[in-house]
């Protein structure tokens, strides 16, 4: 197979770097320099250990464990979460991934011709689709205002935000932590100075949890996503949709189900209809509590420490990598968290796979079994080579993509 999905092309001369002692606690492929954690996220032994032991016993007997049993479970793992991301349990629902929290609420929100919806244009892709969605079929129109990159301080951001801001503007999308270009965000400030003009804003923080702290209801947000399988290592599938109490009525599952005609008086309309829409596998959500154990036992100070080892992992492998290519960080150390990206030379002239896959990601886990994305960013046309460091990573590494990159980029100029 080609375009980076199997490894096989050349044959390694040299043994791989190895990674972090941590790595004992991951199934990860020891013929792949694994340093993508930031896409899909990887789970641990003992996490995925449970979600067997759980699926064991939804099918020993599934009406109980569906019907009796995960209303109860589900509540469990929901207050586990809530005080680890700084909310009231019933403001809180699960979702399977961010995107799909994206689209609850852009979905659920009415909007007219003329309307603005603000945005960046570091926005996830998939969630721009929405907003483009959303703005097509109601005549509302997305305004993408340009933060610089590289970039030099959070005021940057926060002077870009706002001055896209006009009377028409309805809601603002924002991502807590950007996926192309790794920025932490000035979300706080932003929230605050748009919510002051009377705009709401959905945060899309797809990469935050488990990766910076969290205080959902001291942000106050009207809308915050964000997955927990990626920095809290958790099976696929499972996120995170808080709501601010005052804009729950609006917002509605996109599988409307039983929950929508309930008498029920005990629980609120919110959760009766986001807590079940359908038959479906909630062993992930149930997960999260062991995750977080998990995590929190690995370094002393808990969760934590495991930001702040993750951090100083990120800075170190941009460090060492822009030195081996030439390049110099794109934004300051306290815009970082466990994503760090860098620039590389443009790639207007260079095809991409089938795939899409940039020639150069194709080559690094052809010829170096290194897992790591390479992405085209559009405004303006950059190409990014981006590392999402875990505890399982270690510097060695990093010194590993130095090299290959520096040697791949140099076979780049000569052909």
């Amino acid at each position: 197979m080609s375009d980076g999905i199997a490894v096989g092309t050349y044959r390694r001369t040299m043994p791989l770097p190895p990674p972090s002692e941590f790595a004992r606690h991951w199934d990860l492929d020891p013929n792949v320099v694994f340093l993508n954690h930031g896409s899909f996220g990887a789970c641990p032994r003992v996490v995925l250990a449970l979600q067997q032991e759980l699926r064991a016993q939804m099918e020993s007997e599934p009406v109980r464990f569906v019907h009796r049993e995960s209303e109860h479970r589900l509540d469990t793992a929901r207050e586990v979460l809530a005080r680890f991301v700084g909310c009231n349990t019933d403001d809180l629902a699960f979702v399977p991934n961010a995107t799909t929290g994206v689209n609850t609420v852009l979905r659920s929100l009415e909007f007219a011709p003329g309307d603005e919806l603000l945005t960046t244009d570091h926005e996830y892709n998939a969630c721009r689709n929405v907003l483009d969605f959303v703005a097509a079929r109601t005549g509302a129109k997305v305004v993408a205002v340009a933060v610089p990159f590289p970039l030099a301080s959070l005021q940057q951001v926060i002077d870009a935000v706002l001055a896209g801001v006009t009377a028409r503007t309805r809601l603002c999308l924002l991502d807590h932590i950007t996926s192309p270009t790794g920025l932490v965000m000035p979300v706080a400030p932003i929230v605050a100075m748009l919510r002051e003009r009377g705009i709401d804003t959905l945060v899309d923080g797809a990469h935050a949890p488990g990766m910076v702290p969290l205080a959902l209801e001291d942000l106050g947000a009207a809308y915050y996503t964000g997955n927990c399988h990626k920095w809290l290592c958790t099976p696929k599938g499972s996120a995170l949709l808080f709501v601010r109490r005052d804009r729950q009525a609006k917002i509605r599952p996109l599988a409307i189900s039983h929950g929508a005609n309930s008498m029920r008086s005990d629980r609120s309309r919110f959760r009766l209809e986001f807590d079940f829409t359908g038959t479906d596998d909630c062993t992930p959500f149930l997960c999260i509590p062991e995750a977080l154990r998990f995590l929190g036992s690995l370094l002393p100070g808990g969760i934590a420490g495991l930001q702040a080892h993750n951090h100083t992992l990120a800075l170190s492998g941009r460090t060492i990598v822009g030195a081996a290519i030439g390049t110099t960080a794109p934004a300051p150390a306290e815009m970082i968290g466990s994503l760090a990206s860098m620039l590389l030379p443009a790639s207007d002239a260079l095809p991409t796979s089938p795939l899409g896959l940039d020639p150069l990601q194709v080559r690094l886990f052809d010829r170096h079994h290194i897992e790591v994305p390479v992405m085209r960013w559009t405004s303006p046309r950059l190409r990014l080579l981006r590392i999402s460091p875990q505890i399982y990573n270690s510097e060695a590494q990093y010194r590993w993509l130095a090299d290959a990159v520096a040697k791949e980029l140099a076979d780049e100029r000569m052909h």
